[in-house]
C-alpha cells in the first residue's frame, strides 16, 4: 500500500453477510487453490505458464469512465477492496471502457483520484493491477471469431426496429432472426467485414446464438459486437467495431483472473449469460479455469441526492451547479471539496452492509458519520458568520486606552491538549452574529438586548445598553458596556451570573473570508421519483454566499484544513479557491440536523 493512501486497518471482528459467507465457503473448499496467476491479465495459456497465485481471492471495482464517482459508487469500492484485504487478496481497478462516445481521460484520472482518496491501493505483490478492458478488444475479437466458428454466433442484419420486435416480451417468446441459419463460414466472413470498415454504423450487429425462447430475455441471443466509428481515448481509431459491455465485461474477469465478480443488483438478470459466456469459451480452450462467478448486491442510495450520471451531467452542463466538484454535488470529487472525510464515507458504506435488497440511507446518516469523525480531531475556532458590529462604549475607562489589547485564549481542542492554545483579543469593537441581537426579544431569549447582560465566550460579561440604526431605520451596531472584574478563567468569572454565551471576533484582529453556506441540493428526498423532473425540486437555497470574519488563528489555515466553529459546525478550507489573500471556508455540515422533521 502507498505511504500516501494507505488502506485502512481492518477491524478485529467484521460483521457477516452473504458475500462473507461465499468467500469463506470457497476459500474452505479451495475452489480457488493453486491456480496459476502468470503476474498479468491473459488467456488459458498465459496463465498456464505462472505461479500459484500469490492472493487467496480477486475482486475488481470496475467503473465505467465516462463520469465522475458518486457516493453509490463508494460502496461497491469499499466492499470490494474491503473483501480483498480481509481475505488475503488483491482487488483490481478497471476500467470498463467498452463505449467510445461517453468516455474520456479527464473520468479516467478522476476516479483513480477518487478511488485513492477513499484509502485504497490496487498495488499488490510488488505490481499494480489498474486495466483497462480496451487492451482486451484484440482478445474479446478473437472470442468473437471462437463463437461465430463453433456456431454460437451470427451476424444479424435485421433494423433496430426489427430486432426489438421479434424479440417477444415476458410472455411471447422472440422470433428467430432470418439471418440466424447462416453457416458459420458466412457469419465469420460477414464479421470481418464489419471489423474492416465495410458497412455503415448500426448496419448490422454479432448476436450470440443461444434461445429465442428463453424466460430470460437477456438470453435471446443478445448482441455481442456493433459497429460504431467513434475514436477511443486509449486505442485510438484502430477499431470501429466495439464488444458490448454484457459481452466484455465477463471476459475481462477472467483474463484477470477474478474469483468473485461483485455487482449491483440489475445485473442479476444478466448471470446466466456472464456463465453461458465464460463456459463455452472455455471449452474452447480460451480461458482458463476455475472461471469467475458473479454475485449481486444490494446499492446504496442516500436520500435529497440523485446518482444518476446523465442527470449529474444535466446539472452540470446546463450550470445548475459549478462543476462535477461542486460541493453540492454527490460526486466523490465533490463531497471531497464540501470537506466530507474518506472515514465518514467509508463508515457510511461499511455499516450499510451487503444483502440482496437496496438500502435506502437518510443524509443525515452521512452527517452523523462526519461529526462523530471530525468531532475528535478538527480543531476548535470562533468565526462570525454574520457579522453585525458591538461597541464596547467603556472599554477605555476599563482598560485605560482604547488602543488596548485584552489578550484571551482557549484551548485548540478541548480534548488534544497537544494541540496547545488559541491566542487572540478583545478590542473595543468586535463582530457578533447578528442573531445575537434582538432589539425587543422574544419569550426564550437570553442573547443581547437592551439591559440585558451575556457573556463573551473566553472574555468579560457585557450589558447591552442599545443599538445604532441608519437612515433606513437598519441595525449597523449593537452597544454594551464592559463589566469590570468579570474575564473567564479569573476568580471574579462566576461573580455576574448569565444565561447566554455568544462568540465573537475583534474587528482589529479579524480574518475576512468568504463564507460558502452549502445545503442539499434538492427539497425533496427522492428528487426524481416517479418519473418527476428532479430540476423543479431544486433547492434555491442550497448556496449562500457571505462576507464573514474568523479569528486570527486560522489566518494561515491552508486549503482542505478542517475546524469545528463553536456553535456553528464544522467548516474545510476551498481545496481550490481558498488562498492568504482571499480565505474560503466552505460549510460542510452544521452541529445538529436542521432538516430533522
Amino acid at each position: 500500500m502507498s505511504a500516501k493512501h494507505p488502506a485502512p486497518a481492518a477491524e478485529a471482528v467484521k460483521p457477516s453477510n452473504f458475500l462473507r459467507a461465499i468467500i469463506e465457503r470457497d476459500l474452505e473448499a479451495g475452489t480457488y487453490a493453486q491456480r496459476p496467476f502468470a503476474g498479468s491479465p491473459g488467456d488459458a495459456a498465459h496463465h498456464a505458464a505462472g505461479q500459484p497465485d500469490p492472493a487467496q481471492v480477486r475482486l475488481r471495482f470496475p467503473p465505467e469512465p465516462n463520469g465522475y464517482l458518486h457516493v453509490g459508487h463508494a460502496k461497491s469500492i469499499c466492499l470490494n477492496f474491503g473483501l480483498a484485504r480481509d481475505y488475503g487478496g488483491v482487488c483490481h481497478l478497471r476500467f470498463d471502457d467498452t463505449n467510445p462516445e461517453k468516455e474520456e481521460q479527464e473520468y479516467v484520472d478522476a476516479i483513480s483520484e477518487m478511488v485513492a482518496w477513499l484509502g485504497w491501493d490496487w498495488n499488490a505483490h510488488g505490481v499494480s493491477h489498474q486495466f483497462y478492458a480496451s487492451d482486451y478488444f484484440d482478445f474479446m475479437y478473437q472470442a468473437a471469431e471462437t463463437l461465430i466458428q463453433r456456431g454460437l454466433a451470427y451476424v444479424d442484419e435485421q433494423t433496430p426496429e426489427e430486432m426489438r420486435a421479434n424479440r417477444g416480451d415476458f410472455t411471447t417468446p422472440g422470433v428467430d432472426s432470418p439471418f440466424r441459419s447462416r453457416t458459420p463460414e458466412e457469419n465469420l466472413a460477414r464479421f470481418r467485414e464489419m471489423r474492416d470498415g465495410q458497412h455503415a454504423d448500426g448496419a448490422m450487429v454479432l448476436r450470440a446464438k443461444i434461445d429465442m425462447a428463453s424466460p430470460n430475455i437477456n438470453m435471446r441471443d443478445p448482441a455481442i459486437y456493433r459497429i460504431r466509428r467513434a475514436t477511443h481515448h486509449n486505442t485510438g481509431d484502430k477499431w470501429c467495431i466495439y464488444p458490448m459491455y454484457t459481452f466484455a465485461h465477463p471476459i475481462e474477469d477472467a483474463l484477470e483472473r477474478i474469483t468473485h465478480s461483485i455487482c449491483t443488483l440489475e445485473f442479476e438478470d444478466q448471470r446466466p449469460f456472464y456463465d453461458w459466456l465464460l463456459e463455452n469459451l472455455a471449452d474452447a480452450g480460451l480461458l482458463a479455469r476455475p472461471l469467475p462467478k458473479q454475485y449481486e448486491f444490494g446499492r446504496l442510495n442516500l436520500s435529497y441526492v440523485i446518482t444518476s450520471k446523465r442527470k449529474l451531467k444535466q446539472l452540470v452542463d446546463e450550470k445548475h451547479v459549478a462543476g462535477w466538484d461542486d460541493p453540492r454535488m454527490p460526486t466523490l470529487a465533490g463531497m471531497r471539496r464540501r470537506g466530507y472525510t474518506p472515514a465518514a464515507i467509508r463508515k457510511v458504506a461499511d455499516d450499510s452492509g451487503a444483502s440482496k435488497t437496496n438500502v435506502w440511507l437518510d443524509y443525515s446518516v452521512l452527517d452523523i458519520a462526519l461529526r462523530a469523525d471530525l468531532e475528535a480531531k478538527a480543531p476548535r475556532a470562533m468565526a462570525v458568520i454574520d457579522p453585525l458590529k458591538l461597541k464596547l462604549t467603556n472599554f477605555a475607562d476599563v482598560f485605560g486606552a482604547a488602543e488596548h489589547r485584552e489578550p484571551c485564549s482557549a484551548p485548540a481542542h478541548p480534548h488534544l491538549p497537544e494541540l496547545g492554545q488559541r491566542q487572540f483579543s478583545l478590542g473595543p469593537e468586535l463582530w457578533i452574529e447578528r442573531e445575537d441581537f434582538m432589539e425587543t426579544p422574544v419569550k426564550g431569549y437570553f442573547r443581547l438586548f437592551p439591559g440585558n447582560k451575556v457573556r463573551l465566550k473566553y472574555g468579560y460579561v457585557i450589558e447591552c445598553t442599545g443599538c445604532e440604526k441608519n437612515e433606513a431605520g437598519e441595525i449597523t451596531a449593537v452597544t454594551a458596556q464592559i463589566l469590570p472584574d468579570t474575564k473567564s478563567g479569573t476568580p471574579g468569572a462566576d461573580s455576574v451570573k448569565v444565561k447566554g454565551v455568544i462568540t465573537w471576533v475583534g474587528v482589529h484582529e479579524a480574518v475576512a473570508c468568504e463564507m460558502r453556506l452549502f445545503d442539499r441540493l434538492f427539497t425533496e428526498a427522492q428528487p426524481d421519483a416517479g418519473g418527476r423532473d428532479f430540476l423543479t425540486v431544486l433547492n434555491p437555497n442550497s448556496k449562500k454566499v457571505l462576507r464573514s470574519y474568523l479569528e486570527p488563528s486560522l489566518a494561515h489555515a491552508k486549503p482542505d484544513d478542517k475546524f469545528q466553529f463553536e456553535r456553528h459546525g464544522y467548516f474545510v478550507a476551498d481545496r481550490l479557491d481558498h488562498s492568504a489573500a482571499l480565505p474560503v471556508i466552505n460549510r460542510i455540515t452544521t452541529l445538529k440536523d436542521g432538516w430533522a422533521k
